[in-house]
């Protein structure tokens, strides 16, 4: 038994961990008293990775490439190989990963799971856009092949179903190609939130790349900074890689507070808007700038923080933004790391699958107790009356009902869970 927390850090639980590091017998490992649950690299945000007081079933020993096709650029791998792992093997070789969140130290098995969506939503769509075979392993002892035309049905409640339908123990992806490893990107300032929306239209037509930061301590106006970016010809590569810095130690109370939050965006809206609008970039540095800080979830202190993520249809988009950007200021609490992007036009593919045609906006918050929830009720009636739904991989807290309401393909999903798997999400939300 272990202690175990998520990348929140809200709660540390006990967890009877077991190794996974054969692929093929998996199925046979997979027997136990107790629920279990596959955790690949412990990067969701709240409880959606956590099983407490049941195993785990660690997949970090699943970390193999076993084929790729050069011509094609199809890489078959197992379940527990991290996106960087991926990047820094293929992108040398001209070969990059279509679509990657945030943060390239997850495993494959979670990007499936959680169906992770990067910056070109309106051009790739998500990450279960590009994989094309999924094995699965049930604690019946089965084993299972699905894809978008093998056993559909099984692929889409596996894409993005929150590690319940099985052990993913590997995947075929289809990577992209490349001419090198930069991008030329570009800075623009705005604001306000209604001058965002034509900004990222107009850049949604000519970039691949478009996401904006947002500074909520400025109220419903928002203003804020869009980046936007393409790849570009140059195959050079940098001669070192910059090493990371590492959040040393757990401070007493959260840096993210009153007194900093205000001048600290303040500084970075500013900082940025002063530079130099375009860039020539290394696609790291753009793609995942938290990874340059690693255990940067310990700035919040020893309680913990919370992400909240949501998306709304776009034609509520700049109502349910604003509505939720006041509601922020108005409570005095406040994030640095606030997000906010459009999706492209096109249907969720898994069940369960967070994006869908709209806006999300990502904000992290210290956690504070009571004083937390009570505003994470007032955006919750926010995202429900604009016929939105918050991200599961992000979540630590969503009530039941807003959970049923937003992805109506819950009842069509059930049936494919398998019942040897539980985690505290679905405990929360699905009563085991």
């Amino acid at each position: 038994m272990a202690k175990v927390a998520s990348w929140g850090r809200l709660h540390s639980c006990q967890h009877e961990l077991h190794v996974l590091s054969d692929r093929v017998p998996i199925e046979q490992q997979l027997h136990a008293d107790k629920p279990g649950l596959a955790f690949g690299r412990g990067r969701s945000y709240g409880d959606v990775c956590l099983n407490p007081d049941g195993v785990l079933w660690l997949t970090s020993g699943l970390d193999k490439f076993i084929h790729f096709d050069e011509a094609s650029g199809m890489l078959r791998c197992e379940s527990g190989v991290s996106l960087r792992d991926i990047q820094r093997v293929f992108v040398p070789r001209g070969w990059m990963l279509p679509v990657s969140p945030g943060t390239q130290l997850v495993s494959v098995g979670g990007a499936i799971a959680n169906d992770v969506h990067g910056k070109n939503h309106h051009v790739h769509g998500s990450f279960g856009d590009h994989v094309h075979r999924i094995v699965l392993k049930r604690t019946d002892g089965s084993s299972l092949e699905c894809a978008p035309h093998l056993q559909p049905d099984w692929f889409r409640a596996t894409v993005g179903g929150l590690g319940l339908t099985g052990v993913i123990s590997e995947a075929d992806i289809q990577l992209r190609r490349v001419e090198g490893p930069w991008l030329d990107a570009e800075t623009i300032p705005f604001q306000r939130v209604d001058e965002f929306f034509p900004l990222a239209d107009a850049s949604e037509a000519e970039f691949e790349y478009t996401v904006a930061w947002i500074d909520c301590t400025s109220g419903e106006a928002g203003r804020g900074l869009l980046m936007r970016a393409n790849h570009n010809s140059d195959t050079s590569w940098p001669v070192t890689h910059k090493a990371p810095r590492t959040m040393p130690l757990v401070p007493p109370v959260s840096l993210v507070n009153a007194l900093s939050l205000k001048p600290f965006n303040a500084l970075y809206y500013h900082s940025n808007r002063m530079r130099d609008a375009r860039a020539h970039v290394f696609f790291e540095r753009f793609f995942y700038p938290l990874d340059n800080l690693l255990e940067w979830n310990r700035m919040y202190g020893p309680r913990g923080f919370y992400q909240y993520q949501s998306v709304v249809p776009r034609a509520a988009g700049a109502d349910a933004t604003k509505e939720m950007l006041r509601q922020i200021a108005k409570s005095g609490e406040g994030s640095f790391l606030a997000v906010l992007k459009t999706f492209g036009a096109r249907a969720p593919l898994g069940m369960l699958s967070f994006p869908m045609p709209g806006v999300t906006l990502a904000l992290d918050f210290p956690n504070r107790g009571t004083k937390t929830h009570a505003l994470f009720e007032r955006l919750d009636a926010v995202v429900r009356e604009a016929g939105g739904r918050l991200y599961p991989a992000k979540d630590a807290r969503m009530p039941r009902q807003l959970f049923e309401a937003g992805y109506a393909q819950l009842g069509t999903f059930l049936p494919f869970r398998d019942p040897g798997i539980s985690s505290a999400m679905s405990r929360r939300l699905l009563g085991s």
